[in-house]
């Protein structure tokens, strides 16, 4: 598990490349790797799932293969299809050689130099030294029927191609499956799994990210922009700001010139919080002037203690 033999190990390598875990799950992590088994990973979006399985490919130094999933995702587009176009030039071909046995064309054109491998298919039949990362980035957006696919690879990472017959890993993908909890996933798939869930972090936590991901930003400016932040998911809104938006906020604000937190500033940038305009109406005004008060004197109280 290239060195790493403890959890505390793990943490150090994931901070090394500016992924601030708590403890639990760095364990999560920790396990799925030692155990060989995938990863399930659920929470809001934006509090750095998908940036688990990034981090890890670059940790491991190896591939990362992503599978981003969508209404209407099958088969063909996750694990494989034939390349009909070379196919048809290959039949093409034999028949100018007077090839007629239909049983020997068939074994020519469906073998593995016509498949064309999507994701899962690559995942499982990678060829490189080290086991490749794979991505199955927000499941619970692909129909409920997708999920069969996935049984057979999560529990035996194998897949069955009728024309030429199954194929095993020779080295079994470090996997990490995620959801915004659009939906349930069925449980067939959680059990092959390590379960997760990811909670937006503490004040202290999302200021160490900003800093390790941003560090021109000011530590008062930094302070100021996480106590809002924070301050704001315990509003009633539709889509509470993840960590991804607190890390496009602090670069606006930074591209902007900012040194403190203005209400003028947050009238200006709101949209790179926000993504409903009816949160946008809710917020502008008298709750952001309110909210950025309470923001400086936070900042001001954490920058004290």
């Amino acid at each position: 598990m290239s060195g790493l033999e403890s959890i505390d190990q793990l943490s150090a390598r994931l901070e090394a490349f500016n992924y601030v875990a708590d403890r639990s799950l760095s364990t999560a992590i920790y396990l799925a790797l030692k155990m060989e088994k995938p990863l399930f990973l659920e929470g809001e979006a934006g509090v750095g799932k998908t940036e688990v399985a990034k981090v890890l490919a670059s940790l491991l130094d190896t591939n990362l293969i992503r599978l981003q999933c969508y209404e209407g995702l099958d088969e063909q587009k996750a694990i494989f299809e034939w390349n009909y176009a070379r196919q048809i030039i290959q039949i093409r071909l034999l028949e100018a050689a007077h090839v007629s046995d239909k049983e020997q064309i068939a074994q020519q054109i469906f073998s593995r130099e016509f498949l064309i491998r999507r994701p899962l298919l690559q995942a499982l039949d990678h060829d490189g030294d080290r086991p490749p990362v794979l991505l199955i980035d927000e499941l619970d957006r692909a129909d409920e029927e997708f999920e069969a696919f996935l049984l057979e690879i999560l529990s035996d990472f194998q897949i069955t191609i009728p024309e030429i017959g199954t194929i095993t890993a020779r080295q079994k993908p470090v996997v990490v499956i995620t959801s915004n909890r659009t939906r349930e996933i069925h449980d067939a798939v959680k059990r092959r799994c390590l379960y997760h869930w990811i909670d937006y972090p503490s004040a202290e936590r999302e200021r160490e990210i900003v800093r390790r991901k941003l560090p021109a930003v000011s530590a008062s400016l930094r302070g100021q922009i996480v106590a809002f932040v924070q301050a704001m998911r315990e509003a009633d809104l539709y889509k509470l700001p993840g960590v991804a938006e607190t890390l496009d906020w602090a670069a606006a604000l930074t591209a902007l010139g900012a040194t403190e937190m203005t209400p003028q500033h947050v009238e200006d940038t709101l949209g790179t919080l926000l993504k409903y305009q009816d949160d946008m109406l809710k917020v502008r005004g008298e709750m952001a002037a309110n909210m950025v008060e309470r923001a400086v004197s936070d900042a001001e109280g954490v920058a004290g203690s």
